[in-house]
């Protein structure tokens, strides 16, 4: 990697002395726009819980998602939500089903931000492929959940493989403005609708950089260089700005569904959620975001976040990366395997995220390397506050922090139990609840959710 060593040297020069917090006390990061209420929504949720019983987990080491930790601790489960979580001592409801932890790990569900099962399900065949509009550079009226196939084998192998209870379906990276995400609870369903997560943001996926620019400038069309990325872009917005303003005089003008989408995230309804590698353009769109009046929630996959990590703390913008993916195109070159671990050790909001059918199954072993690295470099973080990177922030950049990402009690009961440490390579989910639900139990063939389109590949799926 170019420069690696002396980018690395600056980027701890410049934020060594900002991870001055306790350890485990949060670390700043986007706050949670406003939902939408179902009444308002053409395509409400229809979610509801599959139905669990009381139960206990004891004798096990918890991380809270929140950066705390607790050894030999119980967490109790009881009508979906977690009601405690404490030490040897915690109370048990009577007749709760208790489950001995001992020797295991107990941690939130794990939560990916930037997925595109069922958009790109498997089997991967052209029929399938559906993520991406790229009849035009900006599509932001199109929905990432109307070509959500339920029945993507994807899904139960991301929850029985990596223990994913959420996870946020993008649009593709071929378009500036690539259209609406959605967030899903990781249940079965003959629906999208009966999967998406209750009164969760949707998101508007945008990109810049590389992808954009080869597409349509191969069209010999506008946006050909990063600079007609820009703008094209920023006239985009202003047409909202425009559009918004004329609708607020007149309720009766035509509406344009491209341009609704985007009032919805200048007025922060729908989070942005930025598909960025390069420093510059990360910095370039966070000018943007001022000159409009929108908030970028998280820049997806950041492979240079490190070097403008001061920035994103400041903005309250989260970076979802990636731990050692980099130089498959040029934007993706100059990386370093510590980006992870320095952009937290600065303070912002550090989300380890997957892109990839595969990569989903494994994100609690992307931390680990991600952690090892950086503490290969000096910067010592502790298991328990790098599980954030899993839990808590992933849930506050989609703007559901207050129903999950961490074990508080209250919040819905979203629970893996690890078979060992959870930074392990050799470790599993030996059992994961969904809304205190039973969805998953390595040892029960009854609780293994396989699509009737699981092929039952080695290392994929439900194979015994």
């Amino acid at each position: 990697m170019r420069g690696r060593v002396a980018a690395i040297a600056a980027a701890a020069l410049l934020f060594g002395c900002a991870n001055q917090r306790a350890p485990g006390e949060p670390q700043p990061a986007a706050a949670a726009a406003p939902a939408r209420a179902d009444a308002e929504d053409p395509y409400p949720s229809t979610y509801r819980p599959y139905p669990g019983v009381p139960t206990a987990i004891t004798g096990a080491t918890i991380f809270d998602g929140e950066g705390g930790r607790i050894d030999n601790g119980t967490i109790v489960l009881v009508d979906g939500r977690i009601q405690a979580v404490g030490g040897a001592d915690t109370p048990i409801p009577d007749g709760a089903t208790r489950i001995d932890g001992a020797g295991r790990w107990v941690t939130p569900g794990v939560i990916d931000v930037h997925s595109h099962l069922g958009d790109y399900p498997s089997p991967g065949v052209e029929a399938h492929s559906d993520g991406n509009e790229i009849t035009s550079p900006v599509r932001p009226e199109v929905w990432a959940e109307h070509s959500v196939w339920p029945q993507d084998p994807g899904f139960s192998r991301a929850l029985a493989n990596g223990g994913i209870t959420t996870l946020q379906i993008l649009p593709g990276s071929a378009n500036l403005f690539g259209g609406r995400g959605v967030t899903l609870r990781n249940v079965p369903g003959r629906t999208v609708q009966a999967m998406r997560f209750p009164g969760a943001p949707r998101g508007l996926k945008l990109a810049c950089g590389e992808n954009p620019k080869r597409v349509y400038g191969a069209r010999n069309q506008m946006p050909q260089t990063r600079m007609g990325n820009v703008a094209l872009m920023r006239s985009t917005w202003q047409r909202a700005v425009e559009y918004r303003e004329r609708r607020r005089r007149d309720p009766n003008t035509a509406r344009d569904m491209a341009l609704d989408t985007l009032v919805e995230a200048l007025d922060g309804h729908i989070l942005v959620h930025n598909h960025c590698y390069r420093a510059d353009e990360m910095a370039i769109m966070l000018d943007m975001a001022r000159e409009f009046g929108f908030r970028i929630s998280a820049f997806h996959h950041a492979v240079e976040a490190y070097k403008i990590a001061d920035l994103l703390r400041a903005s309250g913008t989260c970076a979802a990366m990636w731990s050692d993916w980099w130089g498959f195109k040029m934007e993706a070159y100059d990386a370093v395997n510590e980006n992870i671990p320095l952009v937290h050790n600065a303070g912002a909001c550090a989300i380890v995220h997957s892109d990839d059918a595969n990569g989903i199954q494994r994100l609690n072993q992307e931390a680990a390397k991600a952690l090892a690295d950086g503490r290969r470099m000096g910067i010592n973080i502790t298991d328990e506050v790098a599980w954030r990177w899993l839990a808590i922030n992933p849930a506050t950049a989609l703007g559901i922090q207050e129903q999950t990402g961490s074990l508080r009690p209250g919040k819905r009961a979203d629970v893996v139990l690890w078979n060992g440490n959870p930074f392990s390579v050799y470790t599993r989910p030996q059992q994961v609840w969904i809304d205190g639900a039973l969805m998953y139990d390595m040892n029960d063939p009854r609780r293994r959710p396989v699509s009737d389109f699981e092929l039952g590949q080695p290392g994929e799926g439900d194979v015994k």
